[in-house]
């Protein structure tokens, strides 16, 4: 049994004693509130409202298009399903970059608005000064280093980030950065393991790994993608625990065989 399994609700402290203990996290996405109340009954420890919502849920190409309005409506409905894990919400793209009063305004209405119990951020040093505003005000914030796909434009692809000397001295320098700014942990997303493993070393605030090792103090994989209801999506670094694609695909297809057969309802279906 886990150190903190009989937790009746995770904090921003418990993942920092889990880190301390040795104890590995573990965090899965999710954006309404059936999925939240299975994910939390499942024994998770957080839960992100990712805005890979624009993704799984919209079916945008990139995170960019969902607004903090849309955000907020998933983070209401994920709050009402969660009873124990820690609920993080991101805040997407714009609403945190261009001035700290933004930023604030943003993290209090997905505080206020949303119930999340903390703000997600991607960013490192040009971003401090927004990280600095928010967790002034009180509202706990974890970063996001690596590769951050509010930036796609701008790293022009998905692969792995950080390779090179240069780019990787700066992830350490901004993941001591953020510690510093007092964020309570970081997620670390598409690094290679090496890295991520200095990295965790590095700081005392918890690691969160999306492909990026067996190292750090945590892990986070899209809900979506790990049960398999994306077909198209096979990073090297996810591990599909079920493929519902194939079992709801195939479940419709009987539901439209009995209903046209007319053996659906039968006698005992009906009143």
């Amino acid at each position: 049994m886990s150190v903190h399994s009989e937790i009746k609700k995770v904090t921003t402290e418990t993942l920092r004693k889990m880190k301390f203990d040795k104890e590995k996290i573990t965090m899965l996405t999710a954006y309404d509130y059936t999925t939240a109340k299975m994910v939390d009954a499942g024994g998770i420890d957080a839960v992100l409202i990712g805005d890979s919502a624009a993704n799984v849920m919209a079916g945008f190409e990139t995170t960019l298009p969902i607004t903090l309005d849309q955000m907020i409506y998933h983070s209401q409905s994920v709050v009402r399903g969660t009873d124990r894990a820690l609920v993080v919400a991101d805040l997407p793209f714009g609403t945190y970059q261009s001035n700290p009063e933004k930023a604030l305004e943003s993290a209090v209405r997905m505080m206020k608005e949303g119930g999340a119990h903390a703000v997600k951020i991607e960013g490192g040093k040009e971003i401090s000064k927004s990280i600095k505003k928010i967790i002034n005000a009180g509202i706990p914030v974890m970063g996001h280093l690596g590769l951050t796909p509010q930036s796609i434009y701008k790293f022009g692809t998905y692969k792995v980030r950080a390779k090179e000397e240069a780019e990787a001295e700066k992830l350490i320098t901004d993941a001591q950065l953020l510690e510093e700014l007092g964020c309570f942990s970081v997620v670390l997303e598409k690094i290679p393991a090496d890295l991520a493993k200095k990295v965790t070393e590095s700081i005392s605030i918890p690691t969160i790994g999306i492909g990026a090792g067996l190292h750090c103090d945590g892990q986070v994989l899209v809900y979506h993608d790990m049960v398999g209801m994306n077909k198209g999506f096979s990073p090297k670094f996810l591990r599909r625990y079920l493929d519902l694609y194939t079992e709801i695909t195939e479940a419709v297809a009987q539901y439209v065989k009995d209903v046209k057969g007319q053996d659906f309802p039968n006698e005992n279906e009906s009143y």
